[in-house]
């Protein structure tokens, strides 16, 4: 079929806005990069210096010998996958619930739920607070949730708040209303009770949506810093993200090393959404299609 002037035109107009959207989500990444290999002279010059005179790669080093950044990777480490881990199974059977098994008052709960997507987590920070500080038996507390700390400055308390969400259990539902009834009788008329159904045959088709889910909800606990920043004191429970804040004193911002911490507290995600990007794509159309 031969291609006229306004195809053509299309295809040229087309391929220069993707190319000025790359360059406007690229150039902060490389701004990133150029600055974190500069000396502070150069970051402070008023001029606009891509390429370093010379590559300073001894900010990445410095970087990291400032503070323990073993233990901050630790740290976030463990609570960003335990949270992962925890929310994807429990956000898959509450959208299996919701999207499969009829029950009485199941819309309006639902519709509850998705109420939870469009309240600020700032709004919510100081009532979770307190009830994390008020866990009886915790921190010293007694029964009643006094006198002690509660799960302040825990894993427990850094992971609890996070392994369910709305939006995750929105996404599991709109994902599993995709799939036919009759997949549900065939499985009823073998015996397959509703767990059953939801281990033997939802979840094994579950990659697309979980890793979509998995992708988000890494980025988003790894990224967190108001919540690790209330519930958190001292050194050893610190994440990267409140680690980024020792290259500033009251005088000065070590821009050149804030960006090479930067950039390396970073690796976890970069490495995550390349091995997961063809399921994160494909699980995000999967649970929008269907409604």
């Amino acid at each position: 079929m031969k291609k006229t002037k306004a195809d053509r035109r299309f295809r040229v107009l087309s391929a220069l806005f993707v190319l000025l959207l790359c360059l406007m989500t690229g150039f902060p990444l490389v701004m990133t990069i150029s600055v974190s290999l500069q000396t502070m002279s150069e970051v402070y010059s008023p001029d606009l210096n891509l390429i370093p005179d010379a590559l300073q790669f001894v900010n990445y080093k410095t970087a990291m010998t400032t503070g323990s950044w073993a233990r901050y990777f630790q740290n976030s480490l463990t609570v960003t996958v335990i949270t992962v881990v925890i929310s994807l199974v429990i956000n898959a059977m509450s959208g299996f619930v919701f999207a499969r098994i009829p029950f009485r008052g199941r819309e309006p709960l639902f519709m509850l739920i998705l109420i939870g997507m469009m309240i600020p987590a700032q709004v919510t920070l100081i009532p979770v607070f307190l009830l994390i500080r008020s866990v009886p038996f915790a921190g010293g507390n007694n029964w009643l949730g006094q006198g002690g700390t509660g799960l302040i400055n825990t894993y427990a308390g850094l992971i609890i708040p996070y392994i369910a969400g709305s939006f995750g259990v929105f996404l599991c539902r709109q994902f599993y209303m995709g799939f036919p009834t009759e997949l549900d009788d065939a499985a009823r008329i073998d015996g397959c009770g509703r767990l059953g159904q939801f281990f033997r045959i939802y979840l094994p088709l579950s990659g697309p949506v979980l890793a979509s889910l998995a992708v988000l909800k890494f980025t988003g606990t790894w990224n967190e810093y108001p919540w690790p920043l209330v519930m958190t004191s001292g050194d050893a429970m610190k994440t990267v993200q409140l680690a980024l804040g020792a290259f500033r004193n009251e005088g000065e911002v070590f821009w050149n090393q804030l960006m090479a911490a930067t950039l390396v507290s970073g690796v976890p995600i970069y490495l995550l959404f390349f091995f997961a990007q063809k399921h994160f794509v494909s699980g995000l159309l999967a649970g929008s299609v269907k409604g």
